[in-house]
């Protein structure tokens, strides 16, 4: 492979990525090719050690969405960090798709649960609605009771939440960097 070629490569690998950005990293690949040239090495050798362009691309292209999930953690950008991640192998499935599946499973259950618990009240409402001999202070009091509980795990799932998306994100950064070798 030639150094157009490698180039060429490289750039169709790190399309998501600005102009601006791809020129400066291909700037970077440009020299190292004027810095083997310098050596006495050929394009092909510069390009077989410097790695396969595509595989170059994906590690870039991971390593920037990790740092674009941890600059600003948006579901889009965590989603698209864990896509990066799980593209630099097969092992990767495992490693960050089993890790995102809990993290969303026990979010979800945490979310799903404080809802409905602000919500019972509601219940005694239509149950008394619907049943007009059946209503008791009891159960009102119980579900407001309750309803005060869910706002309270509200509160602990909101902190929860960043704090493990948080977490998650420096895991991802962490493989991605175990990946790359470094």
């Amino acid at each position: 492979m030639n150094k157009e070629q490698f180039l060429r490569d490289l750039d169709d690998a790190l399309k998501p990525l600005s102009a601006e950005e791809r020129e400066d990293i291909r700037r970077d690949y440009d020299e190292h090719f004027v810095l083997g040239k310098e050596e006495g090495k050929t394009e092909a050798e510069i390009a077989e050690a410097l790695g396969s362009p595509r595989k170059i691309g994906k590690e870039i292209l991971a390593v920037y969405q990790v740092e674009k999930a941890q600059s600003k953690a948006s579901t889009g950008n965590i989603l698209r960090a864990v896509w990066a991640g799980i593209g630099l192998g097969f092992l990767n499935l495992i490693l960050v798709l089993g890790p995102f599946i809990a993290l969303v499973a026990v979010l979800a259950s945490g979310w799903i649960a404080a809802g409905s618990f602000v919500l019972s009240p509601l219940l005694v409402l239509v149950n008394a609605i619907l049943y007009p001999g059946t209503f008791e202070w009891f159960d009102l009091f119980v579900s407001v009771a309750t309803a005060g509980f869910g706002l309270l795990l509200g509160i602990f799932m909101y902190f929860l939440s960043k704090g493990l998306v948080w977490m998650f994100v420096r895991y991802l950064k962490w493989n991605v960097n175990l990946v790359r070798g470094g």
